[in-house]
């Protein structure tokens, strides 16, 4: 596969009220599809913009209680017909989008729902990102992770002509060995679909966002391109949503980043991904990856207590 060695990725802020059942994601894609064209048209003459990241819950949110509710009201399959709808504009504009998350529902997994991005490109859906560590105790869809005989990759990386991507959502950053897979995957772009409320926003004294995107990207050698809601407390009770979606060279280099505070807006930076290659095959010194002792670290994780889910024993 040739490769598209450089190019410009759009993190896209979102300010929109919560939906509250299915018929209304017509509506919310026909929204964000817009803020494509914008992004896409609006900047040609400057930028050739390949990869357009959304905020997690841009599609919905875990607003009810109990994961039968969110079932019932706001869960969809995947592929569907909103999915369709992101590869048509995906092979118009020639362009990667990384949706914001659905709820999403799977008849291998009756009672379940999950928190799902998908990488949608000019020939269709790529591959999803189902959410390993959800935000406890606020957030009830499933890890897949807690599922007896899940086996599909709990991080998958996939490999395209703009690089090798991988993405976790919100939450999963806080973990570095979630986002250590990735990058043990190859992952050469970490994305970061996000909902990440004050006070570990994007200022400081908390400053968690920043601190996170960037210690990720240096960690792994790797870009990072980090897309916040940027709510206000009216779309997204009770919490406030500090925005600041930002895009993290493999150095950690801050290279755009949207004043933090709510509202809607789009940061676009450039991805090298022949200079990431090339100082992943010169570096001798800070190469984390390159350097890491995995046995190290193995007797400590096999000594710790694992993770129950509620009401397991």
């Amino acid at each position: 596969m040739s490769t598209i060695s450089r190019y410009y990725a759009a993190a896209c802020q979102t300010d929109l009220p919560c939906i509250q059942g299915r018929d209304e994601l017509p509506a919310r894609v026909a929204y964000l599809l817009g803020m494509i064209d914008r992004a896409v048209v609006g900047y040609e003459p400057f930028f050739d913009i390949r990869l357009l990241v959304f905020p997690e819950f841009a599609h919905a949110a875990p607003i009810y209680e109990s994961p039968q509710e969110l079932l019932d009201r706001l869960a969809v399959p995947i592929p569907n017909e909103h999915t369709d709808r992101y590869t048509r504009k995906a092979r118009e504009r020639g362009i990667y989008i990384q949706t914001g998350s659905f709820l999403e529902s799977d008849p291998q997994w009756p009672g379940v729902v999950f928190n799902t991005t998908c990488l949608i490109g000019p020939d269709g859906l790529i591959g999803r990102y189902r959410k390993v560590n959800p935000w406890l105790p606020w957030e009830v869809h499933a890890s897949p992770c807690d599922l007896p005989d899940y086996d599909l990759p709990l991080f998958p990386v996939f490999d395209t002509e703009i690089g090798k991507l991988g993405a976790a959502i919100c939450y999963d950053w806080l973990f570095p060995e979630a986002i250590r897979a990735l990058g043990l995957g190859g992952a050469e772009v970490l994305i970061r679909v996000s909902a990440y409320m004050d006070p570990w926003g994007a200022t400081p004294p908390m400053d968690w966002w920043t601190l996170f995107n960037r210690a990720r990207a240096v960690e792994n050698l790797a870009f990072v391109v980090a897309a916040n809601q940027g709510a206000s407390a009216a779309h997204y009770p009770p919490f406030s949503w500090p925005g600041g979606s930002m895009v993290v060279d493999f150095d950690g280099r801050i290279t755009a980043q949207a004043d933090p505070g709510p509202g809607e807006k789009i940061v676009v930076a450039p991805i090298d991904i022949a200079a990431l290659r090339a100082e992943r095959e010169r570096r001798r010194g800070h190469h984390l990856l390159s350097h890491l002792r995995t046995a190290a670290y193995t007797p400590y994780y096999e000594r710790a207590r694992p993770w129950r889910s509620p009401g397991q024993a």
